[in-house]
């Protein structure tokens, strides 16, 4: 049986929510968090290879695809993904886990990690959009400006007009720095399965909250932030700005690799995961 074809178990949180979940293998626990457009599919290149090691959890998030979750969030962000991802934890009787976490699951787990860091054992963040870590240093604000103005307010406007296929084809071509119909069609028809989650980040009174800089600099939570050579211009002026306060952070920067570091070169992100990880006490 492939990944993409194993049985789904669910749980559902206080309000009502329903998260999707798959889960496998020995050992600590491990959770998968995705970014905005994926869901618990996007790990399909790391399941094999860590569930040898971990006891791992690929869920997806409160919109994501197949959760069909339609409640009101005006204020939806990684923050509340956090307060989900908790959830998850306290509804499987998990006390502490590892977070691995790709672009939007990287923001939400660092704002985990400052929620509740006693349940966190470590955390591995692949840029993280943390547009305010940008945007607060004068040589990257300017990078940040101009990624609002061409990509962030028009998908915001696609989708406020009721246009959710437009918004999620903005959105994926910011996030990817190039078009959209230059990604492969599977790619793009995943993004489309999750536009609820990518309408209701785009629509948020903040959609990129900030994560308190000196309570960061502060974690003792063992962190690696990670970051693909061939990234767009933003996650490079995020990722400055992120380093700057994460001084005890593990940095890694992977050759040949865009955004989706985990997708793009899934043996090298394996590799340096798992390095990391096994050096943990």
């Amino acid at each position: 049986m492939s990944f993409t074809q194993k049985p789904l178990a669910t749980v559902r949180l206080a309000d009502g929510a329903v998260l999707s979940y798959v889960r496998e293998g020995r050992g600590p626990v491990l959770i998968f968090v995705h970014g905005v457009l994926g869901d618990w599919r996007s790990w399909e290149a790391q399941w094999p290879f860590f569930t040898r090691h971990y006891d791992c959890i690929a869920y997806s998030c409160r919109f994501n695809h197949p959760n069909g979750n339609t409640m009101a969030a005006p204020d939806h962000s990684a923050v509340e993904n956090a307060a989900d991802l908790e959830g998850l934890m306290d509804a499987l009787g998990i006390e502490s886990a590892i977070l691995v976490g790709s672009s939007y699951g990287g923001f939400t787990s660092l704002a985990m990690g400052l929620r509740a860091p006693q349940r966190v054992r470590a955390i591995v963040a692949v840029e993280p959009p943390m547009m305010k870590y940008a945007e607060m240093f004068d040589d990257t604000a300017p990078v940040a400006a101009a990624f609002r103005e061409q990509a962030v307010v028009p998908s915001r406007d696609a989708f406020a007009q009721g246009d959710d296929e437009l918004g999620t084809t903005l959105l994926t071509g910011g996030i990817a720095n190039r078009p959209a119909d230059s990604l492969p069609t599977e790619v793009m028809r995943r993004r489309m399965e999750n536009r609820m989650a990518g309408r209701r980040v785009a629509l948020s009174s903040d959609e990129f909250p900030l994560l308190d800089p000196k309570a960061l600099a502060a974690s003792t939570i063992p962190t690696m932030l990670m970051t693909g050579r061939n990234t767009g211009p933003i996650f490079k002026a995020i990722f400055s700005g992120i380093t700057r306060v994460m001084t005890q952070a593990r940095l890694e920067v992977v050759e040949g690799a865009g955004h989706s570091v985990a997708g793009d070169q899934p043996q090298a992100f394996n590799a340096l995961v798992l390095d990391f990880l096994g050096r943990l006490d």
